[in-house]
């Protein structure tokens, strides 16, 4: 499988331990509810383990769902030519967390938009804009339906969630966020849901608290949310799902403490970049008040994502940007402003990515919908993880495997960088991502500055995770000293 001659390549590319310095000096007040401080991540649930009562009624019913859809991607049907033995691989996708792959349908809306009806939207009367314009609101329309918001007006289109989660942070809590307030996040968040609260409790003297990881389940440690509300509580931001650790927050008991010991007037944002492209979200079931969510983990294209708001609360807000289209009337000395959504869209928006994000919510519905989605993906992933558990040496990341976990398996391995395994891996046309993922203090509170991660589709296959299983053993061997091909059998490389 590896020849020789990659060694130099890989001694290229050892990655080194970088020292990890803060952003910028805090002044901001944090508050963790660690308990005992953590010296190592032996003493964290990392699971090999599916639920077996679960596991025994896996049916792969939905399994014809990849091989009907893997046609409409053609960028899976292709060769990797960079294997070192010479070999052109087919390439693995084991990467959909970071970004999906787009069916040729989407891209063929995009570059019918730009090749037909290319023209601004809500601002000509002449037939290109119009027609423009009702795609861009189809789009809306879309979006409102998959989560079950009650009007188009509570979506309102982003560059994703990362520009959603800033949105809120920096128009309602800016706001309404006063001196000795407090934020609630939790210890597995993305970054994205991270910063901007940090930098909104610094500008405001706000309190922020993080509800920790429980080491016995590997999921959040619901158990400290209700010491961590207070009346003081004016936000709750949480992940729906983990983009590590894989596990479906509990939202309806996260709701339920936080109306109940929070403050008032609390708002609920939930980043749902990791279930709205894999699982139904209803946002009325669900009781919160935000959602943010990225077009291009669903089959979109990038740059679009939205921000679904209860109506009320988002006409309270103030604009986020001033430009064109977001007034309702403009004078020398004041301007007053359109009600949501068009009040946080200034400028001319993202229109081909809305319709093909609109394009894309028509896809997923044509191939059977986010119920048969998530059924496929839930079992495929239980699949993944348990081939995963016969391979020496690797410990995954997150809960069992059950009803309560998603189609993403992190896992760190046996003296082996995750930076140098994603790397071999790619020369054997497998993807999948290595780092921190955007989840520094949840890589820190498990112990580790890095992990590798495979994250998987309704396009992905049984074989594809077969395939991949092979090639991860004998990368490891590789890496881990196996013997080499070639005349140096007796070589073991240093690692």
């Amino acid at each position: 499988m590896f020849k020789k001659s990659a060694l130099l390549f890989f001694f290229s590319v050892i990655a080194s331990e970088v020292p990890q310095t803060d952003a910028f000096a805090h002044n901001l007040l944090v508050q963790n509810h660690h308990g005992a401080t953590r010296s190592s991540h032996t003493d964290l649930f990392m699971s090999t383990e599916i639920e077996t009562e679960w596991w025994k009624n896996v049916t792969f019913e939905n399994a014809d769902l990849a091989e009907k859809t893997k046609e409409d991607f053609p960028i899976l049907d292709q060769l990797i030519s960079q294997s070192t033995d010479g070999e052109p691989k087919p390439l693995i996708y084991f990467d959909s967390a970071a970004t999906s792959q787009k069916p040729k349908q989407v891209i063929k809306e995009i570059s019918s938009y730009y090749e037909t009806i290319n023209s601004n939207v809500h601002r000509g009367a002449h037939i290109l804009s119009q027609r423009a314009t009702s795609k861009y609101e189809a789009a809306r329309d879309s979006i409102a339906k998959l989560v079950n918001a009650n009007s188009r007006n509570e979506i309102v289109f982003t560059s994703g969630a990362t520009e959603a989660i800033n949105l809120v942070a920096s128009t309602y809590g800016r706001e309404n966020i006063k001196e000795g307030d407090e934020i609630i996040i939790s210890e597995f968040e993305h970054h994205s849901n991270i910063v901007p609260w940090q930098l909104l409790a610094e500008e405001k003297g706000a309190i922020l608290k993080y509800v920790p990881l429980d080491p016995e389940t590997g999921c959040l440690d619901m158990k400290k949310l209700p010491e961590l509300l207070s009346e003081k509580t004016k936000i709750v931001s949480i992940q729906h799902v983990s983009n590590v650790m894989a596990n479906i927050n509990p939202v309806d008991e996260i709701v339920s403490l936080t109306r109940s010991l929070g403050s008032p007037d609390v708002k609920i944002i939930l980043d749902a970049c990791q279930s709205v492209p894999h699982m139904p979200v209803d946002v009325q079931a669900l009781g919160v008040d935000f959602i943010a969510a990225s077009g291009h983990k669903m089959c979109g294209p990038t740059g679009i994502g939205f921000l679904w708001g209860k109506e009320d609360i988002l006409n309270s807000m103030p604009p986020y940007m001033g430009g064109g289209e977001m007034i309702d009337e403009v004078y020398m000395d004041r301007s007053t402003f359109a009600k949501a959504p068009a009040r946080f869209e200034a400028g001319t928006p993202a229109i081909a990515q809305a319709i093909g994000l609109g394009k894309a919510i028509e896809y997923i519905e044509e191939i059977g919908g986010m119920e048969k989605i998530y059924k496929y993906e839930k079992e495929l992933a239980a699949y993944l993880h348990k081939r995963m558990s016969e391979v020496e040496g690797v410990t995954c990341l997150g809960p069992a495997v059950g009803e309560n976990r998603a189609a993403i398996v992190a896992f760190v391995c046996d003296n082996v960088h995750p930076s140098d395994l994603s790397t071999f891996l790619d020369m054997e046309g497998v993807a999948i991502r290595a780092g921190h993922h955007c989840c520094q203090p949840l890589h820190r509170a498990l112990g580790y500055s890095h992990s590798a991660r495979a994250s998987l589709y309704f396009y992905n296959t049984k074989e594809e995770v077969d395939s991949f299983i092979d090639i991860l053993k004998e990368t490891l061997a590789f890496l881990g000293g196996g013997a080499l091909e070639g005349d140096d059998d007796d070589f073991v490389p240093f690692i």
